[in-house]
């Protein structure tokens, strides 16, 4: 999805999660988030990390795995070596013990559901 203030870059079935936080934060806020659903991690597609360095002051990552060590952290880590310098928002399963739960309240717990990507996007704007 095209935008213009934001790049939401996603893998998994989150990116369902920040679909709707895109819908949301465009219809309450006048605010155009692009989003980049990637299919895969490994090789990471580095023509699309590089169009997003390059257009893009914001980025918010969103993943279904864990924070350290998934597309969070490749997406940091090929910014770093390349030059660009966008601030970046790592979303996904923190790096400590989560409490059972449905997904739905899973999702809640770790940040990652609608309502909290919605948030994250809505902070950008305020920047």
């Amino acid at each position: 999805k095209e935008g213009d203030s934001l790049a939401l870059i996603t893998i998994g079935a989150v990116g369902n999660f920040a679909a709707e936080a895109i819908a949301r934060a465009e219809a309450e806020g006048g605010y155009s988030v692009a989003h980049y659903d990637m299919r895969f991690l490994k090789p990471i597609d580095e023509n699309i990390l590089r169009e997003v360095g390059e257009k893009f002051k914001y980025i918010v990552t969103l993943e279904d795995g864990t924070v350290k060590g998934g597309l969070g952290s490749a997406v940091t880590e090929f910014m770093a070596q390349n030059g660009y310098t966008p601030q970046i928002k790592v979303m996904g399963i923190p790096d400590s013990f989560v409490e059972h739960g449905s997904p739905e309240q899973l999702y809640k717990i770790c940040g990652m559901d609608a309502d909290s990507v919605l948030n994250v996007i809505m902070k950008f704007k305020e920047l």
